[in-house]
């Protein structure tokens, strides 16, 4: 199976309109365009019956307390996590691509309708819904698409890894507002292949240049 995307090319910086951070010269940085990329594949093996398709960034920083501070850096040699972006779950097994824009078209304070979604699609929420708990005007339920904003401090550039998975089930066994981590969770055991497009993205006006 093969995925690919016409937003940019594979392992590339990712252009700021696909993002949900932006530089701001007034105020450091701010909210983007929040674009979901084009996404297309081919090559779906025979007997699938749902895609999943998930986006995370694998570089999210550990602890917190250097995160967003102007005076230091957030040291690039610091143990990382996932922070999932996108968990979207019994796309349809004939369906081919994404269109730009198609999922999200733009940032949305206390997050995007769902689980139900396009296509007869579910969206799981996104890693913005505990990032923004205790914001008492950002705090929500954050479902479908929302992309890069990492620490503008962070002195090492994160990587965004999309992957779709081909799966041997109708439905993916979640329910109600579900998370990335019950996703991969509930992929064990049905995936008949899988296929990954990757993007990077720096707040960091140091690495950005």
């Amino acid at each position: 199976m093969k995925l690919w995307s016409d937003s940019w090319p594979d392992g590339a910086p990712i252009p700021a309109r696909y993002a949900a951070g932006r530089p701001d010269p007034a105020s450091t940085v701010g909210f983007s365009d929040d674009l979901n990329p084009h996404l297309a594949w081919d090559g779906v093996p025979e007997g699938t019956k749902s895609l999943v398709l998930i986006c995370h960034d694998r570089d999210v920083p550990t602890r917190g307390e250097d995160v967003n501070q102007p005076d230091r850096e957030v040291p690039a040699d610091l143990p990382r996590t996932d922070f999932f972006h996108w968990v979207l779950a019994d796309l349809p097994a004939g369906l081919r691509q994404i269109a730009e824009g198609e999922f999200s078209s733009g940032f949305t304070p206390r997050g995007k309708s769902g689980p139900q979604t396009l296509h007869g699609a579910r969206h799981g929420l996104n890693d913005y819904t505990g990032w923004f708990a205790g914001n008492p005007e950002m705090a929500g339920q954050y479902f479908g698409y929302d992309g890069p904003f990492p620490p503008f401090n962070d002195a090492l550039i994160h990587h965004y890894v999309f992957t779709l998975y081909a799966l041997d089930v109708e439905r993916l066994a979640v329910e109600g507002a579900f998370t990335g981590a019950q996703a991969r969770e509930a992929l064990r055991g049905h995936v008949l292949a899988e296929a990954r497009w990757t993007g990077t993205y720096t707040l960091n006006r140091r690495l950005a240049g």
